[in-house]
Parts: structure tokens; sequence; C-alpha cells
């Protein structure tokens, strides 16, 4: 009883802390009305209740931004402003919420724009009390909520819906290799350092799971999806061109698979933890695929046999006074025993043999001739 009577006295208090912010947004002296009609818009959509932000606020704030000019830089500052002064639970999550919503939003410009906020510093996403705290059971997950949004502030969606890594500078690929090349070497690493976000925002340990905590999660979990498509892209693209690769890049192409083994694997125990939840069991999960680490330690074994090989057949050909071609595809079988798109189940063995085969074509059954 005493507790049901506590949590209505937050809630009244709540909503009068609410129609406080309101009255002080009413005597603000703002060049433009729209001003003032995103700052109310802000308090009523992280209001002090555990509902997540309505869909008619929201279409109203998108409304006022889309048709106010540097109305974005003013939205950031007051997201940021409403997040840095708030004590309550309730309001930085649904606070942390809305800026997923807009960053979510289907206008490329407002996302783009938040983008820039961020770079700029008007939106300030980490300055959360709670980032200190552990008073509450559910800081932990809100403290990864954050470092996860720092990192999707990074990525934008695309002309096809897809999210994709904001590229430095517009740089475009025109060739089919440049372009294999920046999947695996600018696109892939950034993947992993969004699944690593994702994965310590497991909803898991936060019991019960509040509708802030299921609303944030199942955001989460559709954009994984989206990347771990991305992923599985990046990871068939560098076991292609794994033996055309230096030694520097193989050997970093190497930590990189062994990085993604263990990702996967704990994408896959996250996604079937999370089947379990109401409210997120009906998304459409990926079929995740796993990489064996038998198969990562058997391209590492080979690709540094392939690397003696070459070394060993260049000196010899200079010796003897002939060119022997450094193609790691020319000397050695190995990259022909793997498979391209799924991470070998079997281990690769390498057989190098130095006997001449003549086929009969009479009888076509092979003799040996020294």
């Amino acid at each position: 009883m005493r507790l049901h009577l506590s949590a209505k006295f937050r809630q009244v208090l709540g909503h009068a802390k609410d129609q406080a912010s309101i009255g002080r947004a009413i005597v603000q002296k703002y060049s433009e009305k729209a001003f003032f009609d995103i700052e109310v818009a802000v308090v009523r959509a992280t209001s002090h209740d555990d509902c997540p932000v309505d869909d008619k606020t929201m279409h109203e704030i998108l409304f006022l931004v889309s048709n106010t000019p540097g109305a974005v830089p003013f939205l950031a500052e007051q997201i940021s402003r409403r997040l840095a002064k708030t004590r309550d639970y309730l309001v930085a999550g649904k606070t942390l919420l809305l800026i997923h919503r807009l960053l979510r939003s289907s206008s490329r410009c407002i996302e783009q724009q938040l983008h820039i906020a961020h770079t700029s510093g008007h939106l300030q996403i980490g300055c959360c009390w709670f980032m200190m705290s552990q008073d509450h059971p559910s800081f932990a997950f809100l403290q990864n909520y954050v470092a996860y949004l720092e990192e999707r502030v990074g990525w934008i969606i695309n002309q096809a819906g897809k999210l994709e890594p904001v590229m430095s500078g517009g740089t475009k690929c025109s060739r089919y290799k440049e372009k294999s090349m920046d999947l695996v070497f600018h696109i892939l690493p950034k993947c992993q350092e969004f699944i690593a976000k994702v994965l310590k925002c497991s909803p898991v340990d936060v019991w019960p799971m509040d509708n802030l905590v299921q609303a944030a999660t199942g955001s989460i979990l559709k954009e994984s999806f989206q990347v771990y498509m991305t992923y599985s892209d990046g990871i068939a693209a560098l076991s292609n061109m794994l033996f055309d690769l230096s030694r520097p890049a193989r050997d970093l192409a190497c930590g990189m698979l062994r990085k993604a083994s263990q990702q996967i694997e704990d994408l896959r125990v996250l996604y079937e933890k999370c089947r379990g939840f109401t409210g997120i069991k009906s998304l459409d999960y990926p079929s995740v695929q796993p990489i064996t680490m038998d198969h990562i330690v058997a391209l590492e074994q080979c690709s540094s046999y392939n690397t003696r090989a070459g070394s060993v057949l260049k000196r010899s050909g200079s010796e003897r006074g002939f060119s022997v071609s450094t193609n790691l595809r020319d000397t050695v079988t190995c990259n022909e025993k793997i498979a391209s798109t799924s991470l070998f189940l079997l281990p690769v063995e390498t057989k190098i043999s130095m006997v001449w085969v003549v086929f009969d074509n009479e009888e076509d059954k092979p003799t040996e001739s020294i």
C-alpha cells in the first residue's frame, strides 16, 4: 500500500513538473512561435510516465522541425537540456527514446542534421546524471543505451532504407575491387563496433522489462538485423580476398575474423533470449550463421604456409634465372577448398604433388613416369 501511494505521489509530482516546464516556455520570447511549440512538444514527449513517446507528439515534432529553418539545432539543445536536468529515470529513458525515434524518422534531412548537431555539440547524449549512478536496476541499461545512441548517430539510413556508416568526406568507390576493400576495411570494423554496442544493450538482466526498455530494445534489435546483413556481406568479401592481401593486411583480417566469430555467437544467443520476451518475440529475426574458430585457425595456417611457399619459390626462381608467379592462387590450392560465403566447417589440407601424371588415350588410366 505504501509503495502504491509513493508511485502515485511521484506521478502527481512529475505531472506538476511538466506543467511548470511548459509555463517557463510560455514566458520565453522566441523569434519564431514554432520554437515555443517545439519546446512544449519535447516536454510532452518526455513526460513523467512509463508510456513510450506517442505517435501524435512525434509527428508534431517532425512537422515543426521540417517546416522551421534552424529548428534542428534548437531541438537538439532542448533535448540535451532536458536530459541534463532531469533526475527521473522515466524522463531520461523517454528522452533517449525520442532521440532514437528522430534518428529512425523517414526524413533523411533531419537525420543528417542531427548528426551535424551531435558533431558540433548541440546534441549531447552523454550528459546524464545516471551515467555515474547505480541506484536503479535499469540504470545499467540506460548507460548502455546512451553508448548505443552515440554510435548510432554515426550511421544514416540510405536511399535503399538500409543503415550504413557515415563516410568521411563523401568518399565514393567506383570499381568493384575498391568497393570490396571499402566494405572490408571501413564498413566491417564499423559493423563490429555497432554490434558490440547492441550486445551490451541486452535486456536479459533487466527484470521486469518495463515499457521503455521494451520499446528501446525493439528499435535496437530491428537496426541490428540490418547491420548484421551488412556484417555477413563483409565477412564473405573478406574471406574471398584474404589470400590476395599483403601479410600485414592479412594479419589484420584474421584478427577481424576472430572477433567476428565471438560476436556472431553472442548475437545468436541474444536473439534466442529476446525471442522469449513479450512484445519483441514477434520480430523478424534473421538466421545467424556461426563462424567456427577451427575454420579461422585453418585460414591462418594456410595463409602462413602460402607466404612461406611463395617466398621460397621466388628465391629459387631468381637463382635459376626464371621468374615465378607470386600469386597465391597459382602456387597452392588452399583457396580452392575454402567456401567463400560460409566460413569453413571442415579443416583445410594443402598437398603439393611432385609426380607427373600421364593419361593413356586408349585405356584412359593414369600411369606414373619418372
